[in-house]
């Protein structure tokens, strides 16, 4: 899992089919090896701009959503509560 800032929603007017109705958004990595790195993430938990969130990668993201044939890499999982130092 990894800690992200969300900076913005993504809108995607044409994507795969299996994509319609997840909320997309960009989400930059804040601490660890990856300080720095953007990512596209899907939100189902209702995370706004500007939230630090919990995000999980890979099969465990497709999980998350309940279908492992979705082609999604990252989800957030979680908002965190109270700003920390993850610098």
């Amino acid at each position: 899992m990894l800690t992200a800032r969300l900076l913005d929603s993504i809108w995607a007017t044409r994507k795969a089919e299996s994509l319609n109705g997840l909320k997309f958004m960009l989400a930059e990595i804040i601490g660890g090896n990856d300080n720095g790195q953007r990512l596209v993430v899907v939100d189902t938990i209702g995370a706004g701009i500007g939230d630090s969130v919990i995000v999980c990668t890979g099969s465990a993201a497709r999980k998350m959503l309940s279908n492992d044939d979705l082609p999604v890499d990252a989800a957030v999982v979680g908002i965190i509560d109270r700003d920390c130092n993850f610098g």
